[in-house]
């Protein structure tokens, strides 16, 4: 087990120098190139910035080169790392800047204007700009105002500067705040430590085993790397095992994702499911090379029987279906090799208890479904600032995921709900809550309620159920508008109905359960 995971960035950059560390629009840049760029980026840090050793520094990038750069820089300096989604609006980037005590930001450049309207409400001292084609040899974006810099100068400076590895006191030590949200409240930050997520890479390699073959390994990454599950994967299991990743930055634009895959003699893929069917159905997909594919990981979202059997038959490579969280850093079970089963997201991982829980905490009998309690060294250290969220979520080392779930007789977990109201659109958290806020903001909104329905191409679509304040006049094309302004796409509502009343229970709560029958009925 290594100290930490500067240590691992650096050993694995000296094993593999010569090898393919990360590609990326057309760029490839070895171990030892990533390496170099790192000590670059932590030495200007330390000579440049006030930044001290457990100060937070947010990222808000796609998947690209610099991304890696950035993180294991941060990390080699001794900050926490704040994985900050690019898509996001500034309302919903100034709740995570703010309650991070985020002190500095590696940010797009096109992501400035949204930066512009939050930063005099958060610590933000330091703004790090970068571009796609910044490492392409393109011209550098020139920049005006004195508290940004770009990635570029910084890496030149850097390469010139002392540099020395911050070693934290201890594998618990902080590494990465990683936002999730709940049904309740606004997003929390997950604690992971340095040990929770080396603790889960040496799980995963356990589980996935033979198909991650040392420095053998091409695997194409289209998942976000600042979402938990592509940066475990990506980021550090197959980047410590020597393995070669390809980033693909947008996997929305499929002709540009599928051109990318035709230039790699790919050997592993992770997806979701509604990017297996997305690619499936893409005339040209078919037609690549998938004679080297021989792991392909879901995760994310439930893997349906219709995308798991257009995957086989296109690709010839069965998916193998894990599940986690970002509280569990983030795999808690996967599918063992040769025991693949459909509909089911696997075993346990090495040193992982887990149990299905009544209302009162005791496990319930084999086969009957149960809330999902996990302990293992996975498990987060607590959520940022929210000892009472803590406190509810973690009972003497058991974490509660909320999600309900079975065992079969051989062991193997299936989902069977959801306990909260969460809504899982293309793989990524929805909470009812926030956008009940943000439509109640609304002059015409009197009451509303959000629920998720099934949903062919994102697995669950986002419908709000309106009620207008008398006399009001609105149209639901004009709310979906209102909401884009203040919410990531995948949570603006795609249905809108309007009702005269919501369903209530005798306190006077929403039902929404009511509300999703009817959805469905």
């Amino acid at each position: 087990m290594y100290s930490d995971l500067a240590q691992m960035f650096q050993e694995t950059c000296k094993k593999y120098d010569k090898l393919p560390a990360f590609t990326c629009l057309g760029s490839t840049l070895t171990f030892a190139e990533v390496g170099s760029q790192a000590e670059a980026f932590a030495a200007w840090l330390q000579h440049h910035t006030q930044l001290q050793p457990g100060d937070r520094i947010a990222i808000q990038l796609p998947n690209l080169n610099q991304y890696p750069i950035a993180a294991f820089g941060a990390l080699l300096s001794g900050l926490v790392v704040v994985n900050v989604n690019p898509m996001y609006t500034p309302r919903e980037m100034r709740h995570q800047l703010i309650d991070s005590d985020a002190q500095a930001i590696v940010i797009l450049g096109d992501l400035l204007p949204n930066l512009a309207k939050v930063i005099e409400d958060t610590q933000i001292s330091k703004v790090v700009v970068t571009d796609p084609a910044d490492l392409l040899g393109a011209p550098v974006r020139q920049l005006t105002d004195p508290a940004h810099v770009g990635l570029m100068q910084i890496l030149s400076e850097g390469a010139n500067l002392p540099f020395t590895r911050v070693i934290p006191e201890s594998l618990d030590s902080l590494a990465l705040l990683q936002y999730t949200g709940g049904t309740t409240g606004p997003s929390k930050g997950a604690m992971l430590s340095h040990g929770n997520v080396l603790h889960n890479v040496e799980q995963v390699v356990d589980s996935i085993g033979e198909r991650c073959r040392e420095g053998a390994e091409t695997f194409i990454a289209p998942l976000p790397l600042y979402h938990i599950y592509a940066f475990n994967l990506n980021m550090v299991m197959f980047f410590s095992r020597g393995c070669h990743n390809v980033l693909i930055p947008n996997p929305r634009d499929l002709d540009s994702f599928i051109a990318t895959m035709s230039q790699h003699k790919f050997t592993a893929f992770a997806g979701l499911n509604t990017l297996f069917v997305g690619l499936c159905n893409h005339p040209e997909f078919a037609k690549l090379d998938f004679s080297h594919l021989h792991l392909t990981c879901s995760g994310g979202t439930a893997l349906t029987e219709a995308a798991n059997n257009a995957w086989m038959a296109t690709t010839g490579c069965v998916i193998s279906e894990g599940y986690g969280l970002s509280e569990t850093a983030p795999v808690v079970t996967f599918n063992p090799m040769n025991g693949e089963r459909m509909g089911y997201c696997g075993i346990p991982l090495i040193r992982t208890e887990v149990k299905m829980a009544d209302a009162l905490g005791n496990a319930v009998p084999q086969g009957e479904a149960g809330e999902l309690w996990v302990r293992g060294p996975q498990v987060m250290l607590g959520y940022w600032k929210r000892p009472d969220a803590t406190a509810e979520a973690i009972e003497n080392g058991w974490f509660k995921t909320g999600d309900i779930a079975r065992f079969d007789s051989d062991g193997y977990i299936q989902i069977v709900d959801r306990k909260k109201d969460m809504v899982i659109v293309s793989g990524f958290n929805v909470f009812p809550n926030e956008i009940e806020n943000v439509l109640s903001l609304h002059e015409a909104i009197f009451e509303c309620a959000v629920v998720g329905v099934p949903d062919e191409q994102t697995g669950e679509a986002v419908r709000a159920y309106i009620v207008l304040k008398p006399g009001a006049s609105i149209d639901k094309e004009a709310i979906i508008a209102y909401c884009r302004e203040e919410l990531t796409a995948y949570k603006v509502p795609k249905q809108v109905e309007f009702i005269a009343e919501l369903p209530k229970s005798t306190v006077g709560k929403t039902l929404r359960n009511k509300l999703r029958e009817q959805a469905v009925a």
